[in-house]
């Protein structure tokens, strides 16, 4: 009898390569903190992608080789960045001014849990959290003009993160539009999620069985 070989998941690199594929030519692009970041490092330099980040940096490249560290230059989750050309700095007002005037035509966040009409929890794993605060992201969420999350599809002990409702303090109400996992790819509809994609070898039983929200082909 044959083994039956398990699909690989996508690593980090993969996920964020396949969110970048997406971004429509010319937007203006907020990256969360995690794997969101790294998003900047598969947008060649001949596509015009502005990525914004929250202390004040307009025109984010990727990250810098280790022998090309700049110390004064980082994004917002404290990384070392590099500025692509025509790149600025600005005031952190100016920053927010630009995500809370709805400037911002994507944000990509990292997420514990998104549920199926679009709840994201993505900065506490309980009311006793220790973090200081939402932070940036509630404001991205609130401001930009659509909000896509990057996460694995479920957590290292196999808990589903694609849910009915969230349990974890939420971020934001109903603003996921897509959801990037390292299994597929799932828009958020008004009658859930539907799968646009899946990773090779995936069947839809099988990513069904990973998620506790119902999953819905196209059409």
């Amino acid at each position: 009898m044959d083994a039956i070989v398990e699909p690989k998941p996508l690593s980090r690199a993969q996920m964020s390569a396949r969110v970048a594929a997406d971004i429509p030519e010319g937007w203006v692009v907020n990256l969360g903190i995690g794997i969101p970041t790294m998003v900047a490092n598969h947008v060649p330099p001949e596509r015009e992608v502005i990525f914004q980040s929250e202390n004040g940096v307009i025109g984010v490249g990727p990250a810098p080789a280790p022998d090309a560290v700049e110390p004064w230059l980082i994004n917002a989750s404290k990384a070392f960045i590099t500025l692509r050309t025509g790149g600025c700095y600005v005031h952190h007002a100016d920053s927010f001014a630009m995500i809370r005037g709805g400037h911002i035509d994507l944000c990509v966040l990292g997420a514990f849990e998104v549920a199926e009409n679009g709840d994201i929890a993505n900065w506490a794993t309980s009311d006793n959290e220790m973090a200081p605060a939402v932070g940036g992201a509630m404001d991205l969420a609130a401001g930009a003009k659509r909000l896509w999350a990057v996460m694995e599809h479920t957590t290292k002990d196999g808990r589903s993160k694609i849910v009915p409702r969230c349990s974890y303090p939420l971020t934001a109400l109903g603003v996921v539009t897509r959801v990037y996992t390292n299994l597929a790819v799932l828009d958020v509809e008004k009658h859930g999620f539907v799968v646009r994609e899946m990773i090779p070898g995936m069947s839809f039983e099988a990513l069904q069985a990973r998620s506790d929200a119902k999953l819905h082909l196209p059409g």
